[in-house]
């Protein structure tokens, strides 16, 4: 059940309290038809992920000094509080699913605290529960791949799109199997990204049939640079100008 408070406990009870787990407030007023519609549903939703996240309610007509400081113009209205401030609202009495979904993107399903975890055994029983998880493949892949197990790190990560660290992780493992491509990616392991890149993208006129997968690899790199580096910046000219 939601907890009522005041104005003068929204310091510790909100504030302080989000420093530990979410908390979500209800404000409402008893007057408020929408507002009762709505309160189950937060209530629901609160005690299936109870000690992970705490929910409080505020009477609006009891406490107008804080629901003017923090811009309430219509109930029912709720926001959630994290480290100390408000991170997410909505207004009005939406449906359940989307009461879920809120919750859900205050409280990490196990699969995610798994994939932040981010040792082999958490990324493994993270995919047990979504296999299609994306985050939990490519670090696993990664892992893996740094393990020497080639092989299995390329089925986690073969045909995954939109992602260019997979994408070039990929691209390398088919690459290795070729010859002529092994010694790119050891400058890159010694450090030498720029020199790496230049084999790569000097490869592309004879690659047959491996140009893709070298436009990978080398978009892999690029994606280890700093947002806006101009080396970085230089090099994907120089892949676009040798790709067409």
């Amino acid at each position: 059940m939601a907890v009522d408070i005041g104005e003068d406990q929204f310091q510790a009870a909100v504030l302080d309290r989000s420093q530990d787990v979410p908390v979500v407030v209800d404000f409402w007023a008893p007057w408020c038809g929408p507002c009762r519609q709505l309160t189950p549903a937060l209530e629901r939703a609160a005690e299936a992920r109870e000690g992970k996240v705490d929910l409080v309610k505020i009477n609006t007509d009891e406490n107008q000094n804080i629901s003017r400081a923090l811009g309430i113009q219509g109930i029912p209205a709720v926001k959630a509080f994290n480290d100390g401030r408000e991170v997410s609202q909505f207004v009005g009495a939406v449906p359940p699913a989307k009461v879920e979904s809120f919750f859900d993107a205050l409280v990490p399903s196990e699969a995610e605290q798994l994939v932040a975890a981010g040792d082999e055994d958490s990324l493994r029983r993270a995919l047990e529960q979504e296999p299609t998880r994306r985050d939990a493949r490519v670090k696993l892949a990664q892992l893996l791949f740094d393990r020497g197990e080639r092989d299995e790190a390329l089925q986690l990560i073969d045909g995954v799109e939109g992602d260019f660290t997979a994408e070039g992780l990929a691209a390398r493992i088919r690459l290795e199997q070729e010859p002529g491509y092994a010694e790119a990616f050891k400058l890159l392991d010694a450090g030498k990204r720029e020199e790496a890149l230049d084999a790569l993208i000097a490869a592309i006129p004879s690659s047959d049939g491996l140009k893709d997968d070298i436009r990978r690899a080398v978009v892999g790199i690029l994606s280890t640079y700093e947002q806006g580096d101009p080396t970085a910046r230089e090099y994907r000219m120089k892949l676009s100008s040798a790709l067409y």
